[in-house]
């Protein structure tokens, strides 16, 4: 069995709510480690009250799966009160409920602290957000940074030296870490993964029939990390290869969905010089790159587009606000990340490369940083072992080094 490993990253924020009269709501993919959370959290909470007044219900396990609405729900938890002290509400994965969000509020007008899990952004929108507005904070949870992989796997015992390396091809999902998997073990695993996603969170929510149109979709992202692109060049992709003709509002309803059960994350470009966000063309990262693992295993080639996918959510996971950047219209040149804390006046450029192999590639990753004239700070992110050089203030900085970094 594995071990119960705290997670201070997400533990010391969430535990400063106990007992304030806010819902409190973690959301994030499937399977990055919420349900652990939440044990980890009625754990805190064990230090303040009684089991007694601790209710935790899981909708995944099947003791529950028959509370599919909001009556059988309310019912339930109503049966469990059977006094006027506090209680301690704990449901996790409360999206399998209909209009849970009708309990949730009744429950919140009574003697209660609430916590509740999902797998879909939705969870904060709509109906909800109506009824609970201003009355609930949200904590993302994402998969284990590299820091907190290699305190997963010092906790139990792993072997491993070379941890950056296995974090680039394991993945930086909590199961991986708990228990000692070898490779084929990892891509089973891994592969089912994948297809619960896509077929629980994605097909059936969703109600989506033309599943092999979603699959095409999905492998496309996965084989273009780190490019450009926007819907209209993913229709004229399928076209050209698939001879399927698809609209392009049923590329942008997939992408949406695929967004709301957090596979995948949308980085806009951003005019630096114009001080603009540009509408045209995006970037999309995965949640965590292992995913893209799930359709075509672990490919040196792909290196580039996976290291930029480590350093953007590590980047989204300390709190940053992200853009792809432009200095300019006229200028093709890319900056990969800008990363903005605006209540903290905090900005980091970054340029992520796997290595220095030329002159030119030196040129071009040091180039464009300099060429901003701020103080803020530079990185060009490698996995180059051979150079450490700064050059015109822009830092060179290994990858392994950066993600350790206590601030940026």
């Amino acid at each position: 069995m594995s071990k119960l490993i705290k997670r201070p990253i997400y533990i010391d924020k969430i535990k400063k709510f106990i007992n304030d009269d806010v819902v409190k709501i973690l959301i994030g993919i499937r399977r990055s480690g919420k349900s652990e959370l939440l044990k980890l959290i009625m754990n805190e909470i064990l230090k303040l009250a009684d089991k007694q007044h601790l209710i935790y219900i899981n909708f995944e396990s099947a003791d529950f799966f028959d509370i599919d609405n909001y009556q059988k729900l309310s019912k339930c938890i109503s049966k469990l009160m059977i006094d006027e002290k506090k209680y301690y509400i704990l449901l996790d994965e409360i999206q399998h409920v209909e209009h849970w969000e009708k309990t949730i509020n009744s429950l919140r007008l009574k003697n209660t602290d609430i916590y509740i899990t999902g797998s879909n952004s939705k969870l904060l929108y709509g109906e909800y957000a109506a009824l609970l507005s201003g009355r609930y904070i949200s904590f993302e949870i994402s998969t284990l940074s590299f820091k907190e992989f290699i305190d997963f796997r010092k906790e139990n015992n792993f072997t491993t030296k070379d941890f950056l390396n296995e974090y680039i091809k394991t993945g930086g999902f909590p199961l991986f870490s708990t228990i000692e998997y070898d490779d084929e073990q990892i891509e089973i695993l891994l592969n089912d993964l994948h297809r619960s996603i896509v077929i629980t969170d994605v097909t059936t929510q969703y109600k989506i029939t033309n599943t092999s149109l979603l699959e095409r979709i999905i492998l496309f992202i996965y084989n273009n990390i780190g490019n450009v692109f926007s819907a209209r060049k993913i229709a004229d992709f399928l076209l050209s290869n698939n001879k399927e003709k698809t609209n392009v509002s049923k590329i942008i309803e997939y992408l949406t969905y695929l967004e709301n059960v957090f596979v995948i994350k949308k980085v806009k470009r951003y005019n630096i010089n114009g001080k603009k966000i540009l509408e045209t063309n995006c970037k999309y990262y995965l949640s965590d790159h292992s995913l893209q693992y799930a359709v075509g295993k672990f490919q040196k080639t792909k290196l580039p587009g996976i290291l930029e996918n480590i350093v953007f959510n590590e980047l989204i996971r300390r709190g940053y606000k992200v853009f792809v950047g432009k200095l300019n219209e006229r200028d093709d040149r890319e900056i990969d990340f800008i990363a903005e804390k605006i209540a903290n006046n905090e900005r980091i450029y970054i340029q992520v490369c796997k290595e220095f192999n030329s002159r030119d590639t030196i040129k071009r990753e040091f180039g464009v940083l300099s060429e901003i004239k701020d103080n803020f700070p530079k990185y060009v992110v490698t996995t180059d072992e051979f150079w450490q050089e700064s050059i015109e203030g822009v830092k060179s900085i290994h990858l392994h080094d950066f993600l350790l970094l206590e601030k940026f």
